[in-house]
């Protein structure tokens, strides 16, 4: 094994460590929608919202570029990635093929415990829905968490570290269409029952040793959201920024 394989995280240099925690702060405040989209990434405001210096927060927004939520202006800087119907829909067919590879694995090598990780991700996210009622939402960060790990339980037992780092950067980048479409669930028993139905679909897939239904309900599912309003969903996000950034000045 190579020594650069072997070096702890504790061990990088102090502007790598420095530039993946500027990459995280600003993806997150990017996918909870706190930078509007298409928004200038000022490098002088950055750093002084995060504490953290202009070279690291430079060479962490580069690193977003390649995640799809920053866009390079040349010598000019940054700014946040747009939302368009054609963003959405390259995100959503990336999705699609990846999700349903994943699926296809995992229902043929999943056992008993890849059954008990996905009704175990259910039953948590039903209990936080149980106790917050109509008002879960994506950008709670409970919710986040137990929305994002039941969808990963279903790929959990595909065998694929790539394919899984796929799935999760991909539903990152969904992340600010689907906190506004998700508007359409005004009932938490609605939402935990179409969970509900996708996760005994793909367990169902296991035991009958069929693809067509899981596979089907879940590209239906990703490509319900085509049908969406997107001008509406761009200017709710850009809303809710600006609202943010106002109450942060007041």
């Amino acid at each position: 094994m190579s020594t650069l394989a072997q070096t702890d995280s504790a061990e990088l240099p102090e502007s790598d460590t420095l530039s993946e925690r500027a990459a995280g702060l600003v993806e997150r405040d990017i996918i909870a929608g706190l930078h509007a989209p298409g928004a200038r990434l000022g490098i002088s405001d950055l750093v002084q919202r995060y504490e953290i210096g202009a070279t690291p927060l430079r060479e962490g927004l580069s690193r977003l570029i390649s995640r799809g939520l920053i866009v390079g202006i040349g010598q000019r800087g940054f700014r946040v990635a747009d939302v368009s119907r054609e963003d959405l829909l390259d995100i959503t067919r990336m999705r699609t093929v990846v999700e349903i590879e994943a699926l296809r694995l995992a229902i043929a090598h999943g056992d008993d415990a890849w059954e008990a990780g996905i009704l175990s991700a259910l039953h948590q996210m039903r209990r936080h829905i149980q106790r917050t009622g109509n008002d879960f939402r994506e950008g709670a960060p409970d919710f986040d968490r137990l929305h994002k790990a039941f969808h990963t339980s279903l790929l959990a037992a595909c065998g694929s570290k790539r394919l899984l780092a796929a799935h999760s950067d991909l539903y990152d980048q969904a992340y600010r269409y689907r906190r506004v479409m998700m508007r359409a669930f005004d009932s938490g028993k609605k939402f935990v029952r179409a969970h509900q139905l996708l996760a005994e679909r793909i367990i169902g897939g296991r035991v009958v040793g069929t693809m067509g239904t899981p596979v089907e309900v879940l590209q239906q599912r990703m490509e319900s959201w085509l049908y969406k309003d997107l001008w509406d969903v761009r200017n709710q996000i850009t809303a809710e920024a600006n609202q943010t950034q106002a109450g942060g000045k007041s």
